[in-house]
């Protein structure tokens, strides 16, 4: 929020690949996943995380203790936010006008990773349009992947996909038989 009101502060955290690049900023993939662009960018991208984090947290923590299930939901958080800005760093390290801001690959981590855990749980958009969370992934994925293609709206879909893709492969590894639950909770999963 301090960086709304100081540009100095917005510039030198904002993930701006030209400055990695020819500066070795690297703690940008981290301070960039704390800037956001207003108020509404913030308030969705933490009310995501409260509702998916909560799964993640609770299962890992079941599993491993307290202190290692939190090391592990910050790892898919933090590994998120800079694995899904690697991509984009390659794409637009030597265009000095690029710039971003926000959380959006450290939640689609945590999103992406609770959707391991409970597939058919609904995930609803706008409150009214629900559809199991697997469905939802798949969708998320293809439309990140065009709009990614696409660019022009000012969002690093990007971040998106690949903070998705992040989420769900290293879940899958953390956590013994989480692919196999996954694909059998799929398989018993009925429309009606």
């Amino acid at each position: 929020m301090y960086a709304w009101s100081n540009e100095d502060v917005m510039r030198q955290l904002i993930f701006h690949p030209f400055s990695v690049a020819k500066k070795n900023q690297y703690y940008r993939f981290i301070t960039s996943g704390f800037l956001h662009a207003d108020w509404m960018h913030l308030f969705f991208n933490m009310l995501t995380l409260y509702f998916f984090g909560e799964v993640v947290e609770t299962v890992f923590i079941y599993q491993y203790g307290y202190g290692i299930g939190i090391l592990l939901y910050l790892l898919i958080y933090f590994g998120g936010m800079i694995v899904a800005d690697i991509p984009t760093f390659i794409k637009h390290k030597t265009n000095y006008d690029y710039r971003a801001l926000g959380a959006s690959g450290a939640v689609s981590a945590i999103i992406f990773s609770s959707i391991i855990f409970s597939p058919t749980r609904d995930i609803c958009l706008y409150m009214f349009l629900c559809m199991p969370g697997f469905i939802f992934g798949l969708l998320y994925l293809i439309y990140s992947y065009y709009q990614a293609k696409r660019m022009g709206d000012n969002i690093n879909h990007d971040a998106h996909l690949y903070g998705a893709l992040f989420g769900f492969v290293l879940t899958i590894l953390i956590m013994p038989g989480a692919l196999g639950n996954f694909v059998q909770e799929i398989l018993q999963w009925r429309i009606f």
